[in-house]
C-alpha cells in the first residue's frame, strides 16, 4: 500500500453510517479529510468528539480530530481544493420511486469546487446508469468541466454492515469502477489506500448493479424463509429446526432466518431501485422483487396478528393491554431504526389501543414513535406486561431475564431458551 501524500485532500459528503467510517479510514490512511454534512447537530457532535455511529468509537474520532487532518463541517466552502470527493448520501424511496434529491444536491454542491484532475466517486446505492446519466452531467453543468477530459468520475458501492464485528470497511473487498480507464485508475488507487482488496468491474453500471444484486439476493431469500415461517407455524412445524438441519449441508445452501420484517436503508429500498429501473427501461416487472416486497412488507402485520391471537387465547383484547417491545433498531447491535419493522408494529399496536412500552438503549429518543413509553428492561416491566415481543436481540439484552419473567413472549429472533410461555415466530 502506497502512503498518500499528506497534501492529498479528500472531501466526504455525508457523515452518516457510511460516510463517517470512510472519513475515519481516510484520516488513518494519511489523507487530509473534510467531512461535510448539512445536519449541523451532527457536525457539532463530531467536532466535540461525540460519535453517533456505533462502528466509529469516541476514541477513534478523537484520534482523527487530534491529527488536525479531519474537519467536520456544514460549510460548503470548506470543500474547495479537494483531490477526491466521496459522496455517501441517502437514496430513499418517495411514493415507491427512487428519490435522488440528496445525490443531485450533493452534485450541485460539489460542482463549483471541481478542478482539473480531481476525482469524484459516488457511493450511494442507486439504479444502474445514475453515475453516468445523472450525476456526471450535474457535475459538468455546475463546473464547466468535462467528465474524463477534465476530471475523473467513478462509482464504488458501499458495503458497510453496521454492528458487524468481523467485516468492516478495511477488510471487506471494495468494488470499484470508473467512466474510463484513467478514472478507474484513480478510483482504485484511492480505495487501495483504505481497503485490503479492491475488485474492478467494467463500468459504473456493473458496479451499481452489484450493490442491487447483493441486497436483492438477501431480500428474496429472507422473504422465502419469512413465508415458510408463517406456513410452518400454521402446519405445526418447527421452522427453526428445519433451518438448523438444512444449514448442515456444506454445499448448495445458505442460511437465512425469519424475522419481523426487514429494515435499514438497504433491504426495504435497494431492490425497489432495481425493480423501478427494469420497469422504466424494459416495461416489465421484476417479479421476484415485487413478491419479496409483498412478503417482507407484511411481516409486521403477521407479528401483530400473532400478538392478537395470543391475547385472544386469554380472553383479552389488544386495547388497554400492556405490551412491551424489546428492540427497536432494524438489526442487532446498531441504533439505526430507519425503516425498522418494529416501528410499523408499534404503529399498528397503538392504533389498536395498546398500552405500549419499548426498550432499546441503542435507538435515540427521536426515533421512537409518539405514544410509546421508553422503559428499562427489568423484572417489573416484564412481569407487568401482558405480552412481550423480542424484536431485536442486542448483545446486552438479558435474554434469560425475559424468558424467566413468566409473561407471554413472542420471540421473533429464536434467541430465547424454549419455555412454555415463549412462542417463536
Amino acid at each position: 500500500m502506497t502512503t498518500p501524500p499528506t497534501t492529498t485532500r479528500v472531501a466526504v459528503v455525508g457523515q452518516g453510517y457510511v460516510g463517517l467510517p470512510v472519513a475515519m479510514r481516510a484520516v488513518h490512511a494519511g489523507f487530509d479529510v473534510v467531512g461535510y454534512d448539512l445536519d449541523e447537530s451532527r457536525i457539532d457532535a463530531l467536532a466535540d468528539g461525540h460519535s453517533y455511529v456505533e462502528d466509529v468509537g469516541g476514541d477513534e474520532l478523537g484520534e482523527a480530530l487530534a491529527t488536525g487532518r479531519y474537519l467536520p463541517t456544514a460549510l460548503a466552502t470548506d470543500l474547495k481544493d479537494f483531490d477526491f470527493a466521496i459522496v455517501s448520501v441517502p437514496t430513499p424511496l418517495r411514493d415507491g420511486d427512487p428519490d435522488l434529491r440528496f445525490v443531485e444536491d450533493a452534485g450541485r454542491t460539489l460542482a463549483p469546487f471541481l478542478r482539473q484532475g480531481c476525482t469524484v466517486v459516488l457511493e450511494s446505492t442507486t439504479y444502474p446508469g445514475t453515475t453516468e446519466e445523472l450525476f456526471g452531467p450535474l457535475l459538468e453543468e455546475g463546473s464547466g468541466l468535462r467528465v474524463g477530459a477534465d476530471f475523473h468520475l467513478g462509482y464504488s458501492p458501499e458495503r458497510i454492515d453496521p454492528g458487524n464485528p468481523t467485516w468492516n470497511l478495511t477488510n471487506t473487498p471494495k468494488v470499484v469502477s470508473g467512466v474510463d480507464a484513467a478514472s478507474l485508475a484513480r478510483v482504485q488507487w484511492f480505495y487501495d489506500q483504505l481497503c485490503d482488496t479492491t475488485v474492478v468491474v467494467p463500468s459504473p453500471r456493473e458496479a451499481e448493479l452489484t450493490k442491487l444484486l447483493e441486497n436483492t439476493f438477501r431480500h428474496v431469500n429472507i422473504a422465502l424463509v419469512n413465508e415458510l415461517a408463517m406456513f410452518a407455524n400454521d402446519l405445526g412445524i418447527d421452522i427453526w429446526a428445519a433451518i438448523d438441519a438444512a444449514s448442515t449441508k456444506p454445499f448448495g445452501y445458505l442460511r437465512f432466518t425469519p424475522g419481523p420484517g426487514v429494515g435499514g436503508h438497504c433491504l426495504p429500498i435497494d431492490p425497489s431501485y432495481l425493480s423501478w429501473q427494469v420497469r422504466r427501461s424494459l416495461g416489465t416487472t421484476f417479479r421476484f422483487v415485487e413478491l419479496a416486497n409483498d412478503v417482507n412488507n407484511h411481516m409486521p402485520d403477521y407479528v401483530v396478528r400473532r400478538i392478537q391471537a395470543a391475547l385472544n387465547e386469554k380472553g383479552l383484547a389488544v386495547k388497554g393491554r400492556r405490551i412491551l417491545l424489546v428492540g427497536l433498531a432494524y438489526k442487532r447491535n446498531t441504533g439505526d431504526a430507519r425503516e425498522a419493522p418494529s416501528l410499523a408494529i408499534a404503529e399498528q399496536l397503538l392504533e389498536l389501543g395498546a398500552d405500549l412500552a419499548a426498550h432499546d438503549d441503542h435507538v435515540d429518543h427521536s426515533q421512537i414513535p409518539a405514544g410509546v413509553e421508553r422503559v428499562g428492561l427489568d423484572r417489573t416491566q416484564l412481569e407487568t406486561a401482558d405480552a412481550v415481543v423480542l424484536l431485536v436481540d442486542h448483545d446486552e439484552i438479558d435474554l434469560d431475564l425475559i424468558a424467566a419473567a413468566g409473561s407471554w413472549v413472542l420471540d421473533c429472533r429464536n434467541a430465547l431458551t424454549p419455555r412454555p410461555n415463549v412462542e417463536r415466530l
